[in-house]
């Protein structure tokens, strides 16, 4: 895998060197559009209505519309006097507490790996930031493009996640229907709490999967094979009309559910006999 970007944290006066590589990957299943007349794939043009002819990359700029159907050009000597100096440097801002930082910030993640000859540097603040117990927001550049960023600790590396300023994070008070007025009772709230104590569990991702993606990876196999494609019914949620019932029986059912786990798992478990001890 190739690194998609070289520089360094800093840290205070220390540099450690550094590359940075995506963390994650979209598993999207991806599907062409085609012209189902002739299931030929549809092309996308780049056509200029004015000069009514197709236009080539190479005469294609980057414009900026400050009035309705007014331009500005930037070219790239544009944008290069405006990139930010030090641009390949991660400048650490501040250490908090991760649980400070509303997830609603997150954006992308990426891996940190220790540059040429930064491996020892790279262990004092990975090392450093697991016993504080601290992660660090910092101001990065990638492809041009200013960012927030967390660097924290994870299974055994430095990871860095990109953020949303907070200006691009919009208000929960725009949303109208969040103006409601309602009445709980106290023994609805502890049923509904100890609904979440009878669902709780360990954060183990290896348990989830794209069921979506799954099924659909299904469908088209059969399309494929020429088989006719069965999608399972689910069944439609009823209307909720005592919510102390609905809550009493989702306990119970959770219940039943996790009695069926552990029961299918001490079957699946082998059984060892117990060896005596010769003298």
């Amino acid at each position: 895998m190739r690194a998609i970007w070289k520089g360094a944290v800093s840290f205070g006066l220390v540099y450690v060197p550094v590359k940075l590589y995506a963390a994650t990957e979209q598993k999207d299943i991806k599907f062409n559009y085609l012209h189902d007349k002739c299931k030929t794939p549809v092309q996308y043009r780049r056509y200029c209505p004015y000069c009514e002819t197709d236009v080539p990359m190479e005469e294609i700029v980057k414009g900026y519309e400050y009035e309705k159907g007014k331009y500005i050009v930037l070219r790239d000597d544009d944008f290069e006097k405006i990139s930010t100096e030090g641009s390949k440097n991660i400048e650490i801002l501040d250490f908090v507490n991760h649980g400070d930082i509303d997830p609603i910030y997150y954006e992308k993640a990426y891996y940190l790996a220790p540059g040429d000859g930064g491996a020892k540097v790279y262990e004092l603040l990975r090392r450093a930031m697991a016993e504080a117990g601290k992660v660090a927001v910092s101001r990065v550049v990638i492809r041009s493009r200013e960012a927030l960023a967390v660097i924290r600790v994870s299974a055994g590396a430095l990871v860095m996640s990109t953020m949303h300023y907070p200006d691009e994070i919009r208000p929960v008070g725009i949303l109208p229907e969040m103006n409601y007025q309602v009445s709980l009772h106290d023994n609805e709230i502890k049923m509904a709490v100890s609904l979440i104590h009878s669902l709780s569990a360990d954060f183990r991702p290896e348990k989830y999967s794209d069921t979506y993606r799954q099924t659909m990876l299904e469908a088209i196999q059969s399309k494929i094979a020429g088989e006719a494609v069965e999608v399972p019914v689910k069944p439609e949620a009823g209307r909720v009309v005592d919510l102390m019932a609905a809550l009493k029986a989702s306990i119970e059912l959770a219940k039943e559910e996790r009695t069926e786990k552990v029961e299918a798992a001490k079957e699946k478990k082998p059984v060892r006999s117990a060896k005596r001890k010769t003298s």
